[in-house]
């Protein structure tokens, strides 16, 4: 835990390798390199049928304050169905290539061992996580040298449906021996 928090520390207190990303901004597919990888979405990773805004289903946001006790239940029901978010089956054993920035689950001397991609800057650090099925437990082929810990990247890898529950969030989906590469974003 005080690894986790010194991590953390560490992090916040770095800056941003991208003063070009805001929380929230989102990595586009647009530097796609023929391979035997497959360029996927991050909405490719959520069953078809699967809402995530299901347990806020048939309550009226507007009409409620931040200190009334049905929104901090609606909350709750909305964190645990998302850290219960549901897998694409389709997607297990698939080589894929994804953009996404890294969530350092072990960091060290600027390497990054171990990570969270996630589909939004500042995810997991900066804001809530996403649903499960919005995170992929990244296990490097070799260590990431990164200043920050939440750079932009490409990886690349088979796709695995492997529940990974961690303190900064949980992942639906795992790849080990993941290739990963900069992203590098084409101004138009």
């Amino acid at each position: 835990m005080k690894a986790l928090l010194l991590t953390l520390l560490t992090l916040l207190a770095l800056p941003v390798q991208a003063a070009d990303y805001k929380v929230g901004d989102r990595l586009t597919a647009q530097n796609a390199k023929p391979g035997s990888y497959k360029e996927i979405t991050w909405d490719d990773l959520m069953p078809r049928d699967w809402d995530p805004m299901q347990a806020l289903q048939g309550l009226d946001l507007n009409k409620l304050q931040d200190s009334d006790p049905r929104a901090q239940e609606a909350l709750d029901r909305l964190k645990a169905s998302w850290n219960a978010a549901p897998a694409n089956p389709a997607m297990a054993g698939k080589p894929i290539r994804i953009p996404g920035f890294m969530v350092p689950l072990e960091w060290g001397k600027q390497e990054v061992k171990e990570f969270l991609l996630v589909p939004y800057f500042g995810a997991c650090i900066h804001v809530p996580p996403p649903p499960s099925n919005q995170v992929i437990h990244v296990l490097p082929a070799k260590s990431v040298k990164s200043k920050t810990g939440m750079d932009a990247v490409w990886v690349s890898g088979v796709l695995e449906i492997s529940y990974k529950k961690s303190e900064l969030g949980d992942a639906t989906y795992r790849m080990t021996n993941a290739r990963v590469e900069p992203y590098k974003e084409t101004r138009r």
